[in-house]
């Protein structure tokens, strides 16, 4: 199946309508929306996450990229899961105890979404205890997210909280967030963007 230049273009354009539109056509022609999620809605994520890295992109367009891929979406999940798609993986996310910055978080969640993972959003100002609850629930990987140096330190929390799962990795990120830091308190990745967090997921967790 070719690329759908005009789900690809709207959705790097942040069209919303246009990518529910495109979406709408495909399901009614019956198309293959496995094919059409890795072949134009995360190429799309991951041009529009490429060129933020660059500095070709910044905060405002990611954003609406991001809304218009939920959208689309919201249109292919309910169909994935009836004829029996599988995710790549079951993972959380969520902002730090303390911390109730959400932007670079609900960005994170839905390019993972869109790379095909089940994402359990578990919101802002987390405690360590929100995280163990996700792991027992099944969350392979655990991404840990802090916009302020003040509470980017609860990260070690987490991870102290987290020692009785070996297996579960844990990838932390955020404006403070350094791969220093990362290394310094064992997590198992680092993303400096919301674009590389798909990456290090994939990477943790063997997809890549």
């Amino acid at each position: 199946m070719a690329r759908n230049e005009k789900l690809f273009g709207a959705i790097i354009a942040g069209k919303k309508d246009a990518a529910v539109e495109a979406v709408s056509e495909a399901v009614g022609a019956k198309q293959d929306l496995e094919a059409l999620l890795e072949e134009s809605m995360i190429p799309a994520m991951k041009e529009i996450g490429d060129r933020f890295s660059r500095n070709e992109a910044f905060v405002p367009e990611m954003l609406v990229a991001a809304r218009a891929m939920q959208a689309g979406l919201a249109l292919i999940e309910p169909e994935l899961a009836a004829r029996g798609h599988k995710p790549l993986g079951k993972v959380c996310i969520g902002t730090v105890k303390g911390d109730l910055h959400d932007i670079g978080k609900n960005l994170v969640a839905i390019m993972l979404k869109g790379a095909g993972y089940e994402v359990m959003d578990l919101g802002v100002d987390c405690d360590a205890e929100s995280y163990h609850k996700a792991v027992k629930e099944g969350a392979q990987a655990v991404l840990l997210s802090s916009l302020l140096t003040t509470t980017m330190t609860y990260m070690k929390t987490v991870m102290e909280r987290l020692a009785e799962f070996p297996n579960v990795k844990v990838i932390i990120g955020g404006a403070p967030v350094t791969k220093e830091y990362a290394d310094s308190i064992g997590a198992h990745g680092y993303a400096a963007d919301a674009g590389g967090a798909v990456g290090a997921v994939s990477a943790c967790l063997g997809r890549a």
